[in-house]
């Protein structure tokens, strides 16, 4: 697989001969093999893992995002990553750097999440009475 990850304003890894990865969805950790079929995901904050033949296993703290699965291109789009060879400390930078919402963003999904359920309080209402 060729895989890339991207960050807001730069490629952070752009990887041939992928043989394998591993990300975390909402629903839990899932991997990739070269002949999966194609998928989209959106990933939480947590270890990404990918292993290729020239660099062998490598583990990298990501941020949330989104993977696309097309073919042999594996593209990864997330807000942060950091790379690491202990495992410990890449755990301890998913905790301390991304998986913190930050006040402003906090707010912002609390308002939209009150919206939908107004929404959908309005949209049973409605079907109530049709």
């Amino acid at each position: 697989m060729n895989l890339k990850i991207l960050l807001p304003f730069r490629l952070f890894v752009a990887q041939n001969d992928v043989i394998r990865i591993v990300a975390e969805s909402r629903e839990g950790s899932f991997g990739l093999l070269p002949h999966r079929l194609d998928c989209v995901s959106a990933l939480v904050p947590g270890i990404f893992i990918y292993e290729a033949n020239q660099t062998g296993t490598v583990y990298l703290a990501v941020d949330e995002g989104v993977l696309v699965k097309s073919g042999a291109d594996v593209l990864v789009s997330v807000r942060r990553a950091i790379a690491g060879t202990n495992l410990a400390e890449l755990h301890e930078a998913v905790k301390l750097e991304f998986s913190v919402l930050d006040a402003r963003e906090h707010d912002v999904r609390a308002a939209i999440a009150k919206m939908e359920s107004g929404l959908i309080g309005r949209f049973s209402e409605f079907k109530h009475e049709g």
